[in-house]
């Protein structure tokens, strides 16, 4: 379980910058989080043994058994180990261990992750498992619910595994995927278009998929499982009808889903900054919304792999600037992230536009027109920061100039005036907002 050195290519660096990069792009950043992940996982055994942690022994012997059943099935332990929340936990179980965050770091749940990997190869193995709220969670599969117990004995083998502790018996079914007595799965999400599948897992259960973020605190029932469904089968009929480096994207780089809590007045959705691969989102209304969030979180889980490899702004220098799509005035690396965001529903956009008709035209049009000029905008006002760094000036550039040519692009006059008309409310409220005089 060694990680490698990554680096992205000029040429796919510059197709990132313009708002694409594809599968091939996809490819390069999944690998370098992956490298991470093993850095992570590694630094936290390494760092209970340091502390010498209660769990340090613990963390040592799963550590070496996930690497044995890596020898025999790699497959199964890259998938448990490039499950997003894996990541989540890896980070705050480090920091939490060389004294850089507050809170309890438990770095026996290395337990849990060779107990998953040893499920899904289906090698013989008997692994102690720490139980967390109530329940062992095992990343890429699901919760086994444990009240009351302090830890758990996950088997494994040809057979089903099972989950044992004094006076309690849980059966993983052959496919894990599906609920059962005791076992609450990893629910599949799954779509087909053109011959080209998606497929997600719904994570409503594990404590790291959203950190910080308002996710739901139950489980989503069968019927609201159907109307994501449903809307995922639109979505992803438009997106791979029209949007095909996005949908190869998104294939590519997104496996988990996480339902949230919608906003009183809009829905909410957003990318962890330390789980690669997770999205949240609240439940989607309809196939456009859906596949204009996927447009959306895609960006975000681009930039923020990305980060993790290059550096494209300086330090923090207390500056704040105005972002069209928020209520607060953000720092240059906020800026960027919503940027490179909003370019990606530009292009959204931008596309779906000429498939529309009657008034979903019209709002196709206006969005477009408006989040040109509003990406276009604060595009300009990160390349006049000079919170950048060099690479990070070229990489906003081509940002630049992708926007440019879509100016160029006409748009129906009454789209123009919806989306002027937004664009001056939402900035004159902004000035309300953060105490700052009307413009004239």
């Amino acid at each position: 379980m060694k990680p490698g050195r990554h680096r992205i290519p000029e040429e796919l660096l510059f197709a990132l910058a313009a708002g694409g990069g594809g599968a091939e792009a996809a490819g390069h950043l999944r690998a370098a989080q992956a490298g991470k992940r093993l850095l992570l996982l590694r630094g936290v055994r390494d760092a209970a043994r340091a502390v010498a942690h209660p769990q340090a022994g613990q963390a040592e012997r799963a550590f070496t058994q996930l690497a044995a059943i890596q020898e025999q099935a790699p497959e199964a332990v890259d998938t448990v180990v490039g499950y997003p929340t894996v990541g989540a936990w890896a980070r705050r179980n480090l920091l939490a261990l060389i004294g850089r965050a507050a809170g309890e770091a438990d770095p026996g749940g290395l337990a849990a992750l060779t107990a998953a990997a040893a499920i899904r190869s289906r090698l013989a193995c008997e692994i102690e498992v720490p139980v967390r709220d109530d329940g062992i969670v095992l990343p890429s599969l699901g919760r086994a619910l444990t009240p009351a117990r302090k830890s758990a004995l996950v088997r494994s083998g040809t057979g089903p595994a099972e989950v044992t502790a004094t006076g309690l018996l849980v059966r993983i079914p052959d496919d894990p995927h599906t609920d059962a007595p005791g076992w609450q799965a990893l629910r599949r999400l799954t779509a087909m278009c053109q011959d080209v599948q998606v497929g997600f897992l719904l994570d409503d259960h594990d404590p790291d998929r959203m950190p910080g973020a308002a996710v739901t605190e139950r489980r989503l029932s069968e019927t609201e499982l159907d109307q994501w469904r449903s809307a995922l089968d639109g979505a992803w009929e438009i997106l791979v009808g029209e949007h095909w480096t996005t949908s190869a994207e998104i294939t590519a780089m997104i496996t988990v889903l996480t339902p949230l809590v919608a906003l009183p007045d809009r829905r909410a959705s957003g990318t962890p900054r330390h789980a690669f691969g997770n999205i949240g989102l609240s439940t989607p209304p309809d196939a456009h919304s859906f596949a204009e969030t996927l447009a959306h979180e895609i960006q975000h889980t681009k930039l923020t792999a990305l980060l993790d490899v290059v550096q494209l702004t300086l330090p923090d220098d207390g500056s704040r600037h105005y972002a069209p799509w928020r209520d607060d005035p953000r720092p240059v690396a906020g800026l960027l992230q919503g940027t490179y965001a909003y370019l990606g529903v530009t292009g959204f956009w931008r596309r779906q536009r000429h498939h529309e008709s009657g008034e979903r035209e019209l709002r196709a049009h206006g969005d477009f027109a408006r989040w040109r000029d509003a990406v276009g905008r604060a595009a300009r006002t990160l390349g006049g920061s000079g919170r950048l760094t060099e690479l990070g000036e070229l990489f906003v550039a081509e940002m630049t100039r992708t926007l440019h040519s879509w100016s160029l692009e006409p748009v129906p006059y009454s789209a123009l005036s919806r989306a002027s008309a937004a664009t001056d409310r939402h900035r004159t409220e902004w000035r309300l907002r953060n105490g700052l005089p009307a413009e004239g």
